[in-house]
């Protein structure tokens, strides 16, 4: 499925279509319940998940830690090649509870960066890792490219710093990621990447793009910092762990742009000096 011009338009129009429909179904049909939404069968099924085997030498991971920890399981290949497309949609779909939309249309486009086919072709993970593809500057979780151009680990003070931002409690009193806090690490990021990488670029697209990722942290995953801390450190699904959005549907883009347009619309950049031109990684 690789369209151009009309043919472009009319799939989207039909996937965003969907979307609502999907959407309004969610508000009419039941929740899944806690426990259970996982399909039977599925790895992960009520909280079972593969065995946790970190990556080794020759395996392709990429910038995204919800795909690498996919991978870490054995739910995506371990080596992380030769993924087809289609066998992504499915396994996104069955792990985090996404919309059918949505796990259609970012593989699609996905494939699309890379000039290949949607319905036939494969992928290893590091070629999501595209410079102003998927990965982009500043992100949440790992050095801008110019430092980092694999991008295929964490970068660990970047996670502990968005950690340890969180303000948010639950109802237990443990400690949460909120939209408020994702945006000011954002803008805090930005900054400090538009200060230090000469090389800097994030368009509007990719700013949304990035609040999109980060916005799961808080959707699939409820901003929860125990799971989130497994997620972006380690790479690795909790034991007993589950999406927490119990829509029978998934998370629709519809549903999901809320919180996107939530995080990105409150992101504040700050100038915090001049531009740095070196070619080792900032201490920030």
């Amino acid at each position: 499925m690789l369209f151009t011009g009309a043919g472009k338009l009319l799939e989207n129009v039909y996937i965003f279509s969907w979307d609502v429909c999907l959407t309004l179904l969610n508000l009419v049909t039941p929740n899944k319940k806690v426990g259970s939404v996982i399909p039977h069968g599925s790895p992960g099924a009520g909280g079972k998940w593969p065995e946790f085997v970190p990556p080794g030498e020759g395996d392709s991971r990429s910038c995204c830690p919800a795909l690498n920890a996919m991978a870490n399981h054995g739910i995506l290949p371990h080596d992380g090649r030769n993924i087809k497309f289609t066998d992504m949609n499915k396994a996104v779909r069955a792990t985090y509870n996404f919309a059918p939309t949505f796990c259609l249309f970012v593989p699609t486009f996905m494939a699309g960066l890379l000039k290949k086919n949607y319905k036939t072709d494969m992928c290893d993970l590091a070629e999501i890792n595209l410079h102003n593809g998927i990965e982009h500057d500043a992100s949440l979780t790992r050095q801008d490219a110019k430092y980092d151009p694999d991008q295929d680990k964490p970068y660990l003070p970047f996670i502990h710093e968005l950690l340890a931002s969180a303000t948010g409690k639950d109802k237990d009193g443990n400690p949460m990621l909120t939209a408020a806090d994702l945006s000011r690490y954002s803008g805090k990021r930005r900054s400090e990447a538009k200060a230090t990488n000469p090389d800097y670029s994030l368009d509007k697209f990719h700013k949304m793009f990035g609040s999109s990722n980060s916005s799961t942290l808080l959707t699939i995953f409820g901003g929860k910092l125990g799971d989130l801390e497994s997620l972006l450190v380690e790479e690795r699904i909790p034991q007993g762990w589950e999406p927490r959005i119990l829509a029978r549907k998934g998370l629709t883009f519809l549903t999901f742009n809320r919180t996107v347009l939530k995080v990105e619309n409150a992101i504040k950049e700050e100038s915090v000096g001049p531009v740095q031109s070196n070619d080792t990684a900032p201490l920030i």
